[in-house]
């Protein structure tokens, strides 16, 4: 059995690659919400041709991608409070983190 779980890694995995999440939900959640309002006009056609449920998946993709937008924030405002948090640990400051209106 070559593919054993119980084996050692070879090599450690690497970090996370870290990025402009927000504004990438943000681009596709707005590239999902274009897609159906550019094939809304044409329904008709699609419902004729069995296709209407491409329209249905744009608007799935742009209602999850609004759901992604408010996970990604919360999770950057989660971040900057942890760093702010250790960067006063650090420094031997004490008490509360600083307050981010924005979270």
């Amino acid at each position: 059995m070559t593919g054993s779980s119980t084996r050692a890694p070879r090599r450690a995995a690497p970090e996370p690659l870290e990025g402009p999440v927000v504004g990438t939900i943000t681009g596709g959640t707005i590239i999902w919400f274009v897609l159906f309002l550019v094939q809304l006009p044409f329904y008709g056609w699609f419902s004729d041709h069995g296709h209407a449920w491409w329209i249905w998946t744009c608007l799935a993709g742009g209602g999850l991608g609004l759901i992604g937008i408010w996970y990604v924030r919360g999770r950057d405002a989660a971040l900057k409070r942890a760093a702010a948090a250790k960067e006063a640990e650090e420094k031997g400051e004490t008490g509360p983190p600083p307050h981010d209106p924005a979270a």
